[in-house]
């Protein structure tokens, strides 16, 4: 049964002002009926927090989303619950996709014309994101629609769940060619956190061995992380003389971009499927004739929906794909209970970008 609460919870809020800038205030939010309050426990940094914290989004991004509340891949636990199937003292993991029909309680037909036409929820025209205009999950108390939380079973550690979010962003972009996958060959570029769960899940999920998976990176040490699939140095491989592939998938973002991006499409069958995950704030120039000569499908994806976190978290309970993930939790968090810890932790990340990532475990 909904635990009876009352009509607003008194949250503390770690807000980023402007860049490398975070102060401490209370807010008083409302909680409706359907929604339930999360303490955030565990919460991973992504680049789109330290391209924030650091400045490097454009000026009118900046201003039109700060001040602003960071972090947007988190598990916690249910604090006050107005939904009947979700209990006080739940451990879930944050759905940070707000979707307007969810949010306002319409209908998908009443919501936008993205959602009337099935394109998918998360392009909503009338959603949200937690920490990118929204206040994400540096606070105390985080209330959301019942949607946007997933209780994690007992057999995932919190090291695993707190995972979840990147997993479905590469699970939704994945899905848009399951079929392909099915039985054609894929190649990933990027030896970082995207690339290597991405490709995990291209592995795990979707059942690509060494024969019909590689890696493309830059750094020796970190591709050999990646010893469920074949790996390649971008320096030394000849790509205009590689045996094509059915499905490539961009991982890298910024500078390197423009380079796994050509180089993809040279590796690219003729009707191949090129998915770009990597965020740069760039303009990017790529290799247009050969897109169009070979019929090349190219495909945006970034973020993800409550179904891609339930796909993740069911395969998350495979002994073998929590090793595989394991490799890229460090093996201590970051302790944060004031704003200033966590500016400092923001800088540490943003100074010394680890292959591992930066897990955050909030003291309120």
């Amino acid at each position: 049964m909904s635990s009876s609460i009352g009509v607003n919870v008194t949250s503390k809020v770690f807000r980023l002002n402007q860049p490398g800038e975070i102060s401490e205030i209370t807010i008083e939010r409302e909680v409706s009926e359907g929604e339930v309050v999360v303490e955030p426990e565990i919460t991973s940094i992504c680049h789109a927090d330290l391209r924030y914290f650091t400045g490097q989004r454009r000026p009118e991004a900046l201003a039109k989303k700060l001040p602003m509340a960071l972090l947007h891949e988190g598990i916690g636990r249910v604090i006050e619950s107005r939904a009947d199937h979700l209990q006080v003292g739940q451990r879930v993991v944050i759905v940070p996709n707000l979707p307007g029909f969810v949010t306002r309680r319409i209908t998908k037909e009443e919501c936008c014309s993205v959602c009337r036409a099935g394109v998918g929820e998360n392009y909503c025209l009338n959603g949200g994101f937690l920490a990118s205009g929204i206040d994400g999950m540096a606070q105390s108390r985080l209330v959301v629609p019942h949607e946007n939380v997933i209780p994690i079973p007992d057999n995932i550690p919190d090291e695993i769940a707190v995972l979840a979010e990147l997993c479905s962003v590469s699970h939704q972009a994945l899905e848009m060619v399951s079929g392909k996958l099915a039985a054609g060959s894929a190649v990933v570029f990027g030896d970082g956190p995207v690339g290597y769960l991405t490709a995990a899940m291209v592995h795990h999920c979707f059942g690509l061995g060494k024969d019909r998976l590689t890696v493309f990176g830059a750094i020796e040490d970190k591709l050999s992380n990646f010893d469920f699939a074949n790996r390649e140095m971008v320096q030394t491989f000849n790509f205009e003389q590689a045996e094509k592939v059915d499905i490539a998938i961009e991982c890298t973002g910024g500078k390197f971009s423009e380079s796994a991006i050509n180089q993809a499409i040279d590796m690219l069958a003729p009707g191949g499927h090129l998915i770009l995950m990597g965020v740069t704030e760039e303009l990017v120039p790529i290799n247009t004739r050969d897109i169009l000569e070979k019929g090349i499908t190219v495909h945006g994806s970034s973020r993800s929906t409550s179904h891609d976190f339930r796909q993740v978290i069911r395969a998350m309970e495979s002994p073998d794909y929590q090793n595989t993930l394991r490799k890229i939790v460090p093996k201590s968090y970051e302790k944060v209970s004031t704003a200033d810890q966590l500016a400092k932790v923001m800088e540490s990340a943003a100074a010394h970008r680890s292959w591992e990532k930066t897990i955050i475990e909030f003291q309120w």
